[in-house]
């Protein structure tokens, strides 16, 4: 399936899939929509942690981790998983945007090697930095109690709804400690009520720029 490499209107690249009409990221700004779902709603409740451990949901172009470990090094110790069935290729890679248009020059190994190190094994990117990348559908996720924070960056509902549904829910519910959250940028009816019946309690917050709302899911139990 074709893919094209759109810039986005922060300034920060983005994969477009024009078969399906669907991008990887908001072409609001793939970099503004990450820091503000993933990072301020999702990891900075976690400022007071020394230790966390996350899963995301749609590895993708690592722009995710590649924020998080930014945002995290030399503060705390970062066990991150990161699930996606279809890796972009290198040549992909190589036009993601990101170390420039963060400012980060420094990193631009750092983004090398979140694409280039092995899958299924634990590689650490730093002192404080592991990362494990799995080649998995969403669907065969089975983790039980072992994530403190989940970034659920699937496609969009109306492309995949099944990604979106109570029996995915349900896993996310169970991979996750008590008291972990569930952070997406989406904020559809039929989302938050799977979310519901999969025992999470729900909020509602502001989207990213250019979205109205998003969600954040807790498990409390």
């Amino acid at each position: 399936m074709k893919r094209e490499i759109i810039i986005t209107n922060d300034g920060s690249t983005t994969i477009r899939i024009p078969e399906w009409d669907e991008n990887y990221h908001s072409t609001h700004g793939a970099i503004q929509e990450a820091k503000h779902v993933f990072i301020k709603n999702g990891l900075n409740l976690f400022q007071n942690q020394a230790e966390i451990a996350i899963l995301e949901i749609g590895f993708g172009t690592g722009l995710n981790a590649f924020i998080t470990f930014i945002e995290t090094l030399n503060k705390k110790k970062v066990n991150y998983v990161g699930v996606e069935a279809y890796p972009i290729s290198a040549e992909e890679v190589c036009q993601m945007n990101y170390v420039s248009e963060l400012q980060v020059e420094n990193f631009k190994t750092v983004f090398e090697t979140l694409h280039n190190c092995g899958w299924e094994i634990e590689n650490q990117l730093a002192p404080n930095f592991n990362l494990t990348k799995r080649k998995q559908f969403f669907q065969d996720i089975d983790d039980k109690s072992k994530y403190d924070l989940i970034y659920f960056d699937a496609f969009g509902f109306p492309l995949q709804p099944e990604l979106w549904s109570e029996v995915i829910f349900k896993k996310m519910y169970e991979a996750l400690l008590t008291n972990g959250i569930l952070v997406t940028y989406a904020c559809r009816t039929p989302i938050k009520n799977a979310m519901l019946a999969a025992g999470f309690l729900i909020e509602k917050l502001p989207g990213a720029p250019g979205k109205r709302e998003m969600l954040r899911a807790i498990k409390k139990s």
